[in-house]
């Protein structure tokens, strides 16, 4: 994985919160002059607080790696977010001339996931059958391909999709 320079312009993480990462695999935490573990840069993520992390002696960017760290310990935690086939096709994307359209498509399903998530969120009762219905007869293009799980979905709670 080829780690970027930080700009020396950006040396603060230009408004970024800055963690330094030491050889020694601790992680400083420059906003608070502490130590902190993976679990706590997890939380910040969770909680939308823009960070940076940087090797603390050469000033390499180092977050995507940390954040891949955060992705591989929940998918070897609990329930995988990925299947065994998805990350082989993933996998697949490397140095295929599509690998570009893939990282744009999956960053705009992803956010378009998390939008529709915060719109249900919003609602008063969020899972309940009146919002499984109005998300039923709301076009939405991240939708599209979650008919048959929309389908799945009203039909365990005993409902039919509203004509249009």
């Amino acid at each position: 994985m080829a780690r970027q320079k930080q700009k020396s312009s950006d040396a603060d993480g230009g408004g970024r919160r800055v963690i330094k990462k030491y050889p020694n695999r601790r992680l400083y935490d420059t906003a608070t002059s502490s130590y902190i573990t993976l679990s706590d840069v997890k939380k910040m993520v969770m909680d939308h607080v823009d960070l940076v992390v940087q090797d603390a002696k050469t000033q390499d960017d180092l977050t995507r790696s940390i954040l891949l760290q955060i992705i591989l310990e929940e998918e070897n935690a609990g329930v995988p977010l990925f299947s065994e086939s998805a990350l082989a096709n993933l996998i697949r994307f490397y140095g295929h001339a599509m690998q570009g359209q893939m990282g744009n498509f999956l960053e705009s399903n992803v956010q378009q996931m998390m939008d529709f998530q915060r719109k249900m969120a919003e609602q008063a009762v969020p899972f309940s059958s009146d919002a499984w219905l109005k998300m039923a007869q709301t076009p939405h293009p991240f939708l599209q391909g979650f008919n048959a799980y929309t389908e799945q979905m009203l039909g365990a709670m005993g409902m039919k999709r509203p004509n249009p």
